[in-house]
């Protein structure tokens, strides 16, 4: 039988990259029995990280889940990459999750991934614990991190429990709920009495959290006022309403590496974290009445079910992580997808743990699993009852910001290659493959440098297949300034027909639509009339070549105003050519020019990194738009030339140390410095 909702906790594990998350889960894993022992990151061995590239590199850079059971109560840990390449990653996560776990480092400031990870649940109404890591390493900072987080985050960051240190290291902790302490031992804990040093801190933080509680509750805070304080209950009560509702952060501290603290975690996970039938309804639309509807979690009523996460095997083949948002999907049924308005066949059904799949007959509304071998199903797809069609609002992901251009290793393995990326491109959605049209390329997009160096050994491990990414091509155009005319004469005579044709063009600047005007202005039959299209033939096939750095030609009007032929010789192929040979002739005298493609971004960031992004931009020759503050952070509009910031996704994370995001779009072409046209030459 499946596990009622009351009874699972889905919880996303987030966080800056390298401050323990992997870790925490294999320390959590261990502790309700899921595995005999904990694995290291450094010897490939835990449950979350076991491809290839995160093996190799000791990051994690896919979602992974893994089931475990304490207390009778299921945690389906979701662990989240922390490297700012995978953010679709941590998208999909917070789409499946009902709350967040928000991995800290106890170094007495507030890093860039917890910070984007709270500021995310405050966002999105997510409730959350923090979890100060690293209380084993020396010189750890809890209260100085605390503090960092309070003065963020006014008003919402409450400690649950006091560390109690010997020296720099954490031997124990207080319970501030309960009043009671303990001491970590090879067997877990064992409860003492409350050091001395610690009751001052203890009685404040009491009282703080009791105040914290009753605001939560208005019931609760009669009692407040006639009494003066909370049982641990009401406390408890208070405080779990305050996470749900986003208005109390709690903090709790240890180490995963030496599982110290993860038990007490553990516990307050059971205590604190919403259960999945607490969630609050997920947005979807009414397929019968195309009308917005919130779909509550109930095990009673129809299916409904959204695909967060894709996973391609060459061998396995596709795996669909899902959530059971209502209903219950069971194996041997039909679901509808109406994202792409087919049935699938559900033929199997997986508990996940890492790379371990369980076999299971049914997952239930609340519950995370994969799907195996759906032919039509992808990532942010519904599956529903289809007597009861309703399709869940997208999983937003980022755009691209950084794109190279993709070319095969070993000619004819084309189909292998692209064929291979766009497997890959299903599994992770920051990343796309496209086709420039502009330039003929085809362009592989993402959030950085590391994502696609992974994307690219990924495609030679699971497809066999070689691929070469490099800088690509700016698609500039020429033009010209000013007009002149030119006489093309194509004669040729080798031996029975001849071919004859003279042209006399004047080119100036000025198509109406932007790109080439040809203009009849013959009289008395200079040029046949059945030769004209041939003439406007051999101008556009020239067009395609600019004479500068043989990029295309813009804004360019032709006017045919004269011309020869004659009654035998003349044939449409000579007029073709004389009008190639007019162009040659008089593009380079009407002062021709390079356009370089002029881009509109859109930049934000926090306030202290304004000055280094717009002297940045001035290196680029990149022009201030505008500025104005939204949600506390500057948004900085300006327009720069495609070729200064083909990397400037990375220039901006360096910056800014990862807090800034750009958009870009083209806006239009504008005459490029000389400089420009000399790199090209």
């Amino acid at each position: 039988m499946s596990i009622s909702a009351k009874n699972i906790r889905n919880i996303a594990v987030v966080g800056h990259s390298g401050e323990g998350k992997t870790t925490l889960c294999e320390a959590m894993l261990f502790n309700a029995g899921a595995i005999e022992r904990m694995g290291k990151i450094e010897n490939g061995t835990t449950v979350s990280d076991f491809d290839e590239q995160e093996i190799a590199r000791k990051i994690s850079i896919s979602l992974s889940i893994a089931y475990a059971t304490w207390k009778d109560v299921k945690f389906n840990l979701i662990d989240v990459p922390g490297f700012y390449d995978f953010e679709a990653e941590f998208n999909s996560a917070m789409r499946a999750c009902g709350a967040a776990l928000v991995v800290a480092g106890a170094n007495g400031s507030v890093t860039v991934g917890a910070e984007k990870a709270i500021d995310y649940c405050l966002k999105n109404k997510k409730p959350m614990i923090v979890f100060v890591n690293g209380m084993d390493k020396e010189n750890a900072d809890y209260h100085g991190t605390v503090k960092a987080l309070q003065e963020k985050y006014k008003g919402k960051i409450a400690p649950i429990q006091i560390p109690v240190m010997e020296g720099e290291k954490m031997t124990g902790y207080i319970n501030v709920i309960t009043g009671t302490a303990y001491r970590f031992s090879d067997k877990g804990v064992a409860e003492i009495p409350v050091p001395s040093a610690y009751a001052d801190e203890l009685a404040e933080m009491q009282s703080v959290l009791q105040e914290s509680a009753a605001e939560n509750d208005e019931a609760l805070l009669d009692k407040y006022f006639e009494e003066g304080a909370l049982s641990p209950e009401d406390t408890v009560a208070g405080l779990r309403k305050g996470i749900q509702s986003i208005s109390v952060v709690p903090v709790l501290a240890g180490s995963a590496l030496l599982n110290k603290g993860v038990i007490n975690l553990m516990n307050e996970i059971v205590n604190y974290v919403p259960e999945a039938a607490e969630r609050a309804g997920i947005p979807a639309t009414d397929l019968k009445t195309e009308s917005p509807v919130l779909v509550e979690c109930s095990a009673e009523a129809p299916l409904a079910a959204q695909v967060f996460k894709t996973a391609v095997d060459p061998f396995v083949g596709k795996m669909n992580y899902i959530r059971v948002c209502r209903g219950v999907l069971k194996t041997g049924t039909d679901a509808y997808n109406p994202n792409t308005e087919t049935t699938e066949r559900i033929n199997s059904l997986y508990l996940a743990r890492g790379k371990k799949l369980e076999p299971v007959s049914e997952l239930s509304a609340g519950d995370i699993g994969v799907v195996a071998k759906l032919t039509n199903t992808g990532t942010g797809d519904t599956l529903c009852d289809p007597a009861a069609p309703v399709k869940f609002d997208a999983i937003p992901f980022p755009e691209p910001v950084l794109s190279l251009a993709v070319s095969v290793a070993v000619r004819g393995t084309e189909d292998k290659v692209f064929g291979g990326l766009n497997r890959l491109a299903e599994e992770d959605k920051g990343f796309c493959v496209r086709k420039n049209t502009e330039t003929g390329e085809t362009l592989v997009c993402g959030q950085g440098e590391i994502q696609l160096e992974i994307i690219k050994r990924k495609l030679k491990a699971k497809f066999g297949a070689d691929a070469e990414f490099s800088t690509p091509t700016v698609a500039y155009r020429e033009s010209i300034l000013s007009k002149s005319e030119a006489e093309g004469k194509h004669k040729k005579q080798s031996g029975g027909a001849g071919q004859f044709g003279v042209v006399n063009i004047r080119f100036e600047p000025g198509a109406a639509d932007g790109v080439f005007e040809f203009v009849d202005a013959t009289v008395g039959g200079s040029v046949p009339k059945n030769f004209i299209p041939a003439v406007e033939k051999g101008l556009r096939e020239a067009i395609q070549k600019g004479v500068l750095a043989g990029y295309p030609m813009v804004n360019l009007k032709a006017t045919l105003f004269d011309g020869k032929s004659h009654p035998v010789d003349s044939k449409e192929i000579a007029f073709v050519s004389a009008a190639r040979l007019a162009y040659e002739d008089g593009i380079p005298r009407a002062k021709p020019i390079l356009l370089e493609p002029i881009c509109s971004m859109e930049i934000t960031v926090p306030e202290q990194y304004v000055g280094d992004i717009m002297g940045d931009l001035n290196k680029r020759r990149g022009r201030i738009i505008g500025m104005n503050t939204t949600d506390g952070l500057q948004v900085i509009t300006a327009e720069a030339p495609e070729g200064e910031i083909l990397t400037y996704a990375t220039s901006l994370r360096s910056m800014t140390q990862g807090r800034g995001r750009f958009t870009q779009t083209f806006a239009r072409y504008e005459q490029a410095p000389e400089t420009v046209l000399q790199g090209l030459k």
